[in-house]
């Protein structure tokens, strides 16, 4: 029995017999259509041909996903853009962590449109763990909402009011502090719900997979900004407070899970920007670390191993350390130095700066 297919002809198909017949007059077109036998050898051959122009070259034409930028990147998008609103600033948070979030847990990192090299470099120590799926960004601004979700959809989002997205804020600046104190509204946000969340600045760099330091069932889990230099086997409470009656803990790398203890710190840390913000003025540290004190008593707290958190006023600065604890440094901050240049020069005094070399290892290419 010979099983006869009916095919309309297209210019494609017309090609397809060109290239695998041996003779232009062993084919005839009508508009009807023609008799392929399966049993014939040519028959066979143009079925393949046919099979590799409809199912493979033609839905691939025209197709963003043949882009340069696509072409190179590691990370392809996970969705179709039909399961993102046409238009970005509707896109909600609880959109965004539902999209993101992998085992019940978010990345996330706050992000201005000068500061975008250095979310690229902090990405792509990201990616190299195998974490790069759970990011978000919280853009600070439109520039890069937009920038971010055209290379990586999906993956930023913005919590009105926009800021300026043309000013790099320094440290200890009006706009600096407009910019932080922000951060724990976005951080209560995703706590209430339900997700675990970890917070990065993106001056950062991971060395390692850092989920590894976050086992047990702790409330909030944080760094020690200090650079006196602790014992290996140091405690995991919160350190005693300076002759201020205040600690020193880094509110810049911080990990919470969705319970009391977690949200009251948090909700701590928003009431004392706002009762304080004079005297917090360009810096919300001191807001979280009063917070901290004043909630200590009712939450569960954990301090993360220094070998492994290091701040960078001793691990740019203490050689020696550096040595003696070689292997075991997990994130590693770029602060204790003020200033975008001074901050991207001593990462590549460091060997940190990986964005010139490495930027096919990000979600977001190479950015211009």
């Amino acid at each position: 029995v010979k099983l006869v297919f009916f095919l309309s002809l297209s210019p494609a198909t017309t090609m397809a017999q060109q290239l695998f017949y041996s003779s232009p007059h062993s084919y005839s077109s009508t508009s009807k259509g023609c008799h392929i036998f399966l049993t014939s050898r040519n028959g066979l051959l143009l079925l393949v041909a046919l099979l590799i122009i409809f199912g493979v070259f033609l839905p691939w034409a025209g197709s963003p996903l043949l882009s340069s930028t696509s072409k190179l990147s590691l990370f392809p998008n996970r969705t179709s853009s039909s399961s993102f609103p046409t238009n970005w600033p509707n896109y909600s948070l609880a959109q965004a962590a539902k999209f993101v979030a992998k085992d019940g847990t978010v990345i996330v990192c706050t992000v201005s449109y000068p500061l975008l090299p250095f979310l690229n470099n902090w990405l792509i120590s990201v990616s190299r763990q195998k974490h790069q799926d759970k990011v978000l960004v919280i853009a600070e601004d439109y520039a890069t909402l937009y920038k971010i979700n055209k290379k990586w959809p999906g993956h930023a989002v913005l919590v009105p009011p926009a800021l300026n997205s043309q000013t790099a804020h320094k440290f200890g600046s009006g706009g600096f502090f407009n910019f932080t104190s922000r951060r724990p509204q976005h951080l209560l946000q995703l706590l209430e719900l339900g997700y675990n969340v970890m917070y990065n600045d993106v001056d950062m760099v991971w060395l390692q997979d850092p989920f590894q330091y976050l086992q047990g069932s702790h409330d909030a889990y944080f760094t020690d900004d200090r650079t006196r230099i602790k014992p290996l086997n140091h405690s995991h409470g919160l350190p005693p407070p300076d002759r201020k009656g205040v600690t020193y803990i880094c509110s810049c790398m911080i990990f919470l899970r969705p319970k009391y203890g977690a949200k009251l710190l948090v909700k701590k840390w928003i009431q004392e920007l706002h009762a304080g913000s004079n005297a917090y003025e360009g810096n919300d540290q001191p807001a979280f670390n009063w917070a901290l004190n004043k909630t200590a008593h009712q939450l569960d707290l954990y301090l993360l191993p220094q070998a492994a958190f290091p701040t960078g006023g001793l691990y740019f600065k203490n050689k020696t350390w550096v040595e003696e604890t070689k292997g075991k440094h997990v994130i590693v901050h770029n602060n204790y130095i003020i200033g975008y240049n001074n901050k991207m020069k001593r990462f590549h005094d460091f060997g940190l700066w990986l964005v010139d070399d490495h930027a096919f290892e990000s979600p977001l290419g190479k950015l211009e």
